[in-house]
């Protein structure tokens, strides 16, 4: 769909034809971003990697954060975080005597890894005390900011930053910034005293690769404080969501449920209180799940806009440099053309071997299944959100029963969508936990 909003030409694409052609066929003419008011502010002057341009600098801090969170450092660290947290969370849900709200104990866990990683096992939320309570909230308005309406947006003009000021936007944007950046400042503190004490492993946290990175590439610290950013926002809010969408559909389908638990107990087999990292691979029934729980309920339902380098031809229509691209990955995985006449329905079987979409996954290289985008601004930290997913998932699933509160039927479990950038549930979801 080709629309004219306001002084910018704008397409939004919604199959995986039209996707194709952005993220495939002309992938290296369509992955600019746009230069947007409030993300450009957020992200300390578009130098955090979602939000930067695309050029030598995106390349560069791409490859180094990547390297960082996916070496064998932040893979180890990133799976002691989740070993800590989950054990938290598998305690905390043995002691309820009943129903509990799932939203607050998911969140936690996700975001405690990217904490303990970020900070260090020493520099979790505890060394912030009140503060990084705060920080969460803001963090939640950050998201929103960022997808929020701005004039600006539409007329890059005196008009449109006018506009903004008077509905209080730029006020807003800026009182969100200063809190992050002061959040931001207080860890860069803390790193930067030689008496601090270390985390175990001696090797420094991401804060502390990223100092030294940016020390030996001539960058500053707001180039540390907009990767931070980069990390929170991807690896908390999209992992708790994704896990809360999966509960909410397999508690409406039980046998999907059950099938789901016995795969888990059968590979674990009594063995171990917990699911290791090890048994992961074999839980294929699960993975299943986690695909379509994202095909349904993709973390980011409109990817972050693209913008064209020149004019491109993108679902027949010709469209010229400078043009904003929206893809719309809730559409997509719900188009009846890509998934059949049961797309809207959850149905994790669609994903079996030998089965029409038995081979599609989600890294980028089958459009019609592209939560974390595809092409060069593919999410970097896809693996370590889905490895989060899914170990906090075949976890809960081992360890306890699930039951909707006495009175309420499956049927009535609400599946209503909520949010901007993310869509979260409208409702909290409660269940009723039982140890196995």
């Amino acid at each position: 769909m080709l629309l004219r909003l306001g002084a910018m030409t704008t397409v939004v694409v919604s199959s995986a034809a039209a996707a194709r052609d952005v993220m495939k066929a002309h992938d290296a003419d369509c992955c600019n971003r746009p230069a947007s008011p409030g993300p450009a502010r957020l992200s300390y002057g578009r130098k955090s990697i979602s939000f930067s341009p695309y050029g030598a600098y995106w390349r560069d801090m791409r490859g180094l954060f990547a390297a960082e969170l996916l070496g064998a450092r932040g893979v180890g660290a990133a799976w002691a975080a989740r070993r800590e947290q989950v054990d938290r969370l598998m305690a905390a849900l043995g002691d309820a005597a009943g129903p509990v709200s799932l939203d607050e104990h998911v969140f936690r866990v996700a975001d405690g890894v990217i904490a303990t990683v970020a900070y260090g096992s020493v520099y979790g939320a505890e060394a912030f005390g009140g503060k990084y309570e705060r920080f969460q909230h803001v963090l939640q308005e950050a998201v929103d900011m960022s997808a929020s309406f701005s004039a600006e947006d539409f007329f890059p003009n005196t008009a449109g930053r006018l506009l903004d000021r008077l509905a209080g936007i730029v006020a807003r944007r800026e009182r969100i910034f200063r809190d992050l950046d002061d959040f931001f400042e207080e860890v860069l503190e803390q790193h930067q005293d030689p008496a601090r004490p270390r985390p175990e492993s001696g090797g420094g946290d991401l804060v502390d690769a990223l100092v030294r990175i940016c020390e030996e590439h001539g960058f500053t610290r707001d180039h540390v404080k907009a990767v931070l950013l980069d990390a929170f926002i991807g690896g908390v809010d999209t992992s708790s969501v994704t896990i809360l969408w999966a509960m909410s559909e397999l508690i409406r389908k039980p046998q999907v449920l059950k099938k789901a638990q016995e795969e888990i107990r059968a590979v674990v087999a009594g063995n171990e209180q917990r699911v290791q990292p090890d048994d992961l691979p074999k839980l294929t029934y699960l993975k299943m799940v986690v695909k379509e729980t994202l095909r349904l309920h993709p973390p980011i339902t409109l990817l972050l806009p693209r913008e064209t380098l020149q004019r491109v031809e993108i679902g027949g229509y010709d469209v010229p440099a400078g043009s904003r691209v929206l893809v719309n990955a809730w559409a997509i995985g719900r188009d009846p053309v890509s998934w059949g006449q049961d797309a809207e329905e959850f149905k994790p079987e669609r994903f079996e071997a030998g089965g029409r979409h038995g081979k599609v996954d989600f890294r980028g290289a089958h459009l019609e299944l592209m939560p974390f985008g595809a092409g060069r601004r593919i999410c970097p930290a896809l693996v370590m959100g889905v490895a989060n997913v899914e170990f906090t998932l075949a976890n809960m699933l081992y360890g306890f029963e699930w039951e909707l509160p006495e009175g309420t039927l499956a049927e009535e479990v609400s599946l209503e969508e909520a949010g901007r950038l993310t869509f979260h549930r409208k409702t909290p979801l409660v269940l009723v936990p039982t140890p196995y």
